[in-house]
């Protein structure tokens, strides 16, 4: 198979040459993250937090993870921490974690502005917050592009301008130069997965931007995502509450519960048989077509107290099926299917 065409000396690749020449050359069977053993801990005078405990995680380059859980399941503590984004006065992490080949745990402080944006961006929440109110959408895309790829401002404007068009913002030209304030939400959406994708990152990660959204304007964020992903190649992480979102942009979901991942695999196996009393919880909360007028099932109680030290499976005073055995100790993984896990002593392992 013949290699991609270089661009002439000079030009700056286009986002599919871009990705082309990156992947070739570039090993599949090495994971884009691998976590292992990871724990964050927020550490003050009043209190020690523990928001993620000792979580293993692998994505491969072009794959969607989706990591499912209750607000303080420790979601977008796990997601910050892959790009070394939690406070950094108040934070310890421990652990392995490397992400595109780089060690995070060990890679200096000054060398992440570098890695930010170029290897691995992030689109957040809330846009509004997460633009600056002063500058421009162009000015922004802008600044971005100029500090990462070394190129005239007049080119980084040329690419913010295609950028928009890729996310299928409407009059382009003219939103270019508008303020975050004179777009409406979804717009603002758009124009930062232009941002976060303008240096073609390897690693995308997305904290739940699709929440503010309205459902109309929501299915049209994620179906721009989902194909902006296949288009270029990246490897996602999608943190969410809603097991509808998962489902839409997912290969593979992770659920989460008091900073563990309690179950993951596929998101069609996940999602048709959810074997953690919790995952069976957060589906049975959720409204699905063809059970208009049913009752929706909660899940009594509330997440616990991550100031307090846990004993057993951290579920196990919400669950229905919980036990003495459940309470003596941290559940180990079971493997009750190929690509299934599940930290449960109630399922059964298969060979």
């Amino acid at each position: 198979m013949n290699a991609p065409a270089r661009p002439p000396e000079g030009r700056v690749p286009s986002l599919g040459e871009d990705v082309a020449q990156r992947q070739e050359g570039t090993p599949r069977h090495k994971p884009l993250i691998r976590a292992r053993g990871l724990h964050v801990s927020f550490v003050s005078r009043e209190a020690t937090i523990a928001a993620v405990n000792g979580i293993d995680l692998d994505l491969d380059q072009g794959e969607v993870l989706c990591i499912l859980g209750e607000s303080g399941s420790g979601k977008s503590v796990t997601l910050r921490a892959l790009m070394r984004l939690n406070p950094k006065s108040k934070t310890v992490m421990r652990g392995e974690l490397a992400v595109a080949g780089h060690d995070m745990m060990a890679l200096p402080e000054s060398k992440l502005p570098a890695l930010r944006g170029k290897v691995v961006s992030m689109i957040f929440q809330e846009p509004m917050t997460a633009l600056d109110p002063v500058f421009t959408i162009g000015q922004q895309i802008v600044e971005t592009i100029v500090r990462h790829e070394g190129v005239s401002k007049a080119e980084a404007r040329r690419r913010a301008l295609d950028l928009l068009d890729l996310v299928q913002i409407p009059s382009a030209r003219m939103r270019l130069d508008a303020y975050p304030h004179e777009l409406s939400g979804g717009l603002r959406q758009r124009a930062m997965i232009a941002m976060a994708i303008s240096c073609r990152p390897r690693l995308l990660l997305a904290d739940e931007p699709t929440t503010a959204l309205d459902a109309t304007v929501q299915i049209q964020v994620l179906l721009l995502l989902r194909r902006l992903q296949k288009e270029l190649g990246m490897g996602v992480v999608f943190v969410t509450h809603d097991l509808g979102v998962a489902g839409e942009i997912a290969d593979r979901v992770a659920v989460m519960y008091a900073g563990r991942i309690v179950e993951q695999g596929s998101v069609s196996s996940l999602l048709a048989d959810p074997l953690h009393p919790y995952a069976r919880g957060l589906l049975g909360a959720t409204v699905q077509p063809g059970n208009r007028g049913a009752r929706l099932t909660t899940i009594p109680g509330a997440p616990p107290d991550l100031r307090l030290p846990m004993t057993g499976c951290a579920f196990a005073p919400r669950c229905p099926q919980a036990g003495e055995d459940c309470r003596a100790g941290v559940p180990a993984f079971r493997y009750p299917a190929p690509g299934r896990k599940v930290r449960c002593v109630r399922v059964t392992e298969t060979a």
